[in-house]
């Protein structure tokens, strides 16, 4: 059904190249076409653009994630409050006798 339907939608007289041969100027190797220099700075935009955007993600997960450690905190926090808990966190003895640390 749907080969029938696209015979009508298509010309009857595309097809496989009509040409054999290409017409390659005399002296014209194949194998030693390269990208040359435009193939390396298009390459080259690319692995960049690549790079930024790999840094850009690590700090946006990185951002989102100290964003819920912190609403965790808060969040404990407010639990402490309502219990009637101690209202500053506790510190480590080592921090209060070394403050340039």
């Amino acid at each position: 059904m749907i080969s029938a339907f696209a015979a009508r939608l298509l010309p009857s007289g595309i097809g496989p190249n009509p040409v054999d041969e290409p017409t390659l100027p005399p002296g014209f190797d194949p194998n030693t076409v390269t990208p040359g220099v435009e193939g390396f700075i298009a390459i080259a935009l690319v692995a960049i653009a690549a790079i930024f955007l790999l840094v850009d993600m690590t700090r946006r997960i990185r951002r989102v994630r100290y964003r819920g450690e912190l609403r965790e905190q808060l969040e404990a926090e407010q639990r402490m409050i309502s219990e009637g808990g101690p209202v500053e966190p506790e510190t480590e003895p080592d921090a209060e006798e070394n403050p340039g640390r």
